[in-house]
């Protein structure tokens, strides 16, 4: 009767022998199946489900033959002798394990994450000396792994986050504790910059801390009675600051300071309106506010006030930004400092441009008498010769040898000639005049046709720019070509070589219009233009000086100005200002000014 058997051999190594062993029972027939290497890796897998693999890999022969199936053969001739010694090997990866299980059997421990047949897994590889060398390599599902250690992960950064919590809790505890008192003085510190004193830290600490806290509160009583002293001399100076300013800024006469080199330091409003310059344009500069010709005069009155010498008004000249000398009076005095140093000068500068000019009425008032009685005379003298030429034209207009145009326009002309040489009577004796509603547009446009002949024999032209509105004002009409005639006449002789004669019209807002005529003539000197308008003064040879005085008279009486502006060798500008009538009138096309040039 045959009975099953287990042969059994383990060698040893220190003794050079080999035991052998034997055991024989009909009890043990399906041992070799139970404790087989597959049985056994299954029952491991079945208690581990995260386990999905566990495979034995010969190094020398894994990657060098086909990996098959195990063949039937035991344990020892399955290490020795297959690429796989036991396991599966469904998780194939052949190229990565080969070097892995290499590596392995180097002693390596070798751990990758991978993804075999769309499975994130864990594969391992370890190596066994005994009893052959061999690589054990062990499949592990990746996801359950995952899983624990974000579990973990978790969990160490909740606990972490309540210890930061507490930790955090206990520091601001601690050092709420520790800075109270740094706390009470910084308090007070804020109270102090604020300008509060009067609050004080209560000390009840001995140490530094305490002892900084009282030297705090004695600083902040010391502020306290600083502060009080210096609101004091605040509000002092600054009441008699705003009063100096007031009056420096509010008084009519033109004030401003300079430095001993000369640069301006502080100026006043009327400075600005009198000279044309602004604050910032002033300030920190030198401007050139003498005419050149007194230069010397006005340093000779610097260095006498810087010795000490008193300096009284003085009537000069100053020039503003324009360039126009203004007539002034001059008030300096210098600026010292507490020691009695000079460090400054000061000067006030009254503007007598108004007075002046009612002086110079004053002195035209009484010269006009004269005029008056020679005017008089004059015009009765020269009433009979144009009636003679009157009669003489209408004679000439009968015989039809003229073209009547002309003659109609010199019959014309002729009677105003004649009322204008009646007008010279208002001279002597007033006269009534009629205002009416006119085009200062038409009036000169009539002027310039009637001495564009005459222009044309001098070699001048007329360039004539008139404004397309409705230039409307009150005027006696004869009065107006007067003025107009007189100044075209003296600008065609002033331009012996020929040229061009500027003539515009320009509204000034809705209150003005401008009438400017510029010519290219010889021009005025500086000292003659004041004395234009004075009897019997003129600049021709037989010229008597009535023409300008006349036309000032006429504008004056209209309500107007007139300015004249001259350079010698450039020309001269005569610029006349009327008033608008002030109502609404709509302009048809009738309104449009004749352009002559």
């Amino acid at each position: 009767m045959a009975y099953p058997g287990k042969w059994g051999f383990y060698m040893l190594n220190d003794q050079e022998s080999i035991i052998g062993s034997y055991i024989q029972n009909n009890q043990t027939e399906g041992y070799g199946e139970i404790n087989s290497p597959t049985s056994v890796l299954s029952q491991t897998m079945t208690n581990n489900l995260i386990i999905l693999e566990i495979s034995g890999f010969n190094p020398l022969l894994f990657g060098k033959e086909p990996v098959g199936e195990i063949p039937k053969m035991t344990s020892a001739q399955q290490m020795a002798e297959h690429p796989v010694s036991f396991g599966s090997y469904h998780y194939r990866q052949p190229q990565m394990d080969e070097r892995n299980i290499l590596a392995a059997s180097r002693g390596q421990n070798v751990f990758r994450y991978t993804t075999v047949q769309g499975k994130d897994v864990i594969k391992s590889f370890v190596k066994v000396a005994a009893p052959v060398p061999y690589v054990i390599g062990l499949v592990l599902d990746g996801q359950p792994l995952t899983n624990k250690i974000d579990e973990q992960r978790n969990n160490q950064i909740f606990i972490s986050a309540i210890l930061l919590i507490i930790v955090v809790f206990c520091s601001y505890w601690l050092s709420d504790i520790l800075i109270r008192p740094i706390r009470s003085i910084l308090w007070k510190i804020n109270e102090v910059s604020y300008g509060r004193f009067d609050n004080s830290i209560e000390v009840k600490r001995k140490d530094e801390l305490g002892q900084l806290a009282q030297r705090v509160n004695a600083m902040s009583k010391n502020l306290g009675i600083y502060m009080t002293k210096l609101k004091l001399a605040f509000e002092e100076n600054r009441s008699m600051k705003e009063y100096l300013e007031s009056f420096i800024n509010h008084t009519t006469d033109a004030i401003h300071v300079v430095d001993l080199s000369g640069r301006i330091t502080q100026v006043n409003r009327a400075f600005e309106q009198l000279f044309g310059y602004t604050a910032d344009e002033a300030t920190g500069h030198t401007l050139p506010l003498v005419p050149e010709h007194l230069h010397m005069e006005e340093l000779q009155m610097m260095e006498g006030l810087k010795s000490g010498k008193h300096l009284t008004a003085r009537e000069t000249i100053r020039v503003n930004k324009s360039g126009e000398w203004i007539a002034v009076s001059v008030t300096t005095s210098p600026i010292r400092d507490k020691h009695g140093t000079i460090h400054a000068i000061a000067s006030i500068t009254r503007d007598m441009t108004g007075r002046n000019k009612m002086e110079e009425l004053l002195r035209r008032s009484e010269k006009l008498t004269t005029v008056g009685q020679l005017a008089a005379g004059v015009a009765h003298e020269i009433r009979n010769p144009l009636t003679t030429l009157r009669g003489f034209l209408q004679l000439q207009l009968e015989t039809n040898k003229l073209n009547t145009r002309h003659v109609d326009i010199m019959l014309s002309e002729l009677d105003r000639i004649n009322l204008i040489v009646g007008e010279f009577l208002i001279l002597a004796k007033p006269q009534a005049t009629r205002f009416e509603e006119k085009d200062v547009r038409f009036i000169l446009g009539d002027v310039i046709s009637l001495l564009d002949s005459q222009a044309h024999l001098c070699d001048i032209e007329f360039i004539a720019n008139f404004n397309m509105d409705s230039c409307l004002i009150s005027c006696e009409e004869n009065q107006l070509k007067q003025v107009f005639i007189n100044l075209l006449k003296n600008a065609i002789e002033a331009m012996p070589d020929g040229g061009e004669i500027q003539v515009s019209i320009d509204s000034k807002g809705s209150s003005e219009v401008s009438v400017s005529i510029i010519d290219e003539g010889i021009g005025i000197p500086e000292e003659m233009i004041s004395k234009l308008g004075d009897p019997f003064f003129t600049g021709k040879d037989s010229g008597t000086g009535l023409g300008i005085m006349v036309s000032q008279r006429i504008i004056e009486s209209h309500h107007g100005m007139m300015e004249i502006k001259s350079k010698v060798d450039v020309g001269t500008t005569v610029t006349i200002t009327l008033p608008l009538i002030q109502k609404p009138r709509e302009e048809t096309s009738e309104d449009q000014p004749n352009h002559v040039q």
